[in-house]
């Protein structure tokens, strides 16, 4: 447990942190399923959601919780199968 005043506050700054992390994370996780999960039904819907998963990924990359290598991966692979349905 924090003893200090600057101790008690970094643990509350930690806390409102992890929050914010977890949900961006949370948020990213639900749109790329959601888009690949559309892709094996509805190429077309997959295809016009893809711009918004994109930008859903760049978001947590802008707010530090993905490293921008983990979100070109994850845009490449969900682009390759959106593409992948389109054929």
């Amino acid at each position: 447990m924090a003893n200090t005043k600057q101790a008690k506050k970094r643990a509350e700054q930690n806390n409102r942190l992890r929050q914010r992390n977890r949900a961006a994370r949370t948020r990213v996780r639900g749109v790329v399923k959601t888009t690949r999960a559309t892709a094996e039904s509805d190429a077309k819907k997959a295809e016009e959601m893809l711009p918004k998963t994109a930008s859903e990924i760049d978001v947590a990359v802008r707010k530090g919780v993905l490293h921008r290598r983990t979100a070109a991966r994850l845009k490449s692979r969900v682009a390759k199968r959106v593409n992948a349905a389109k054929k």
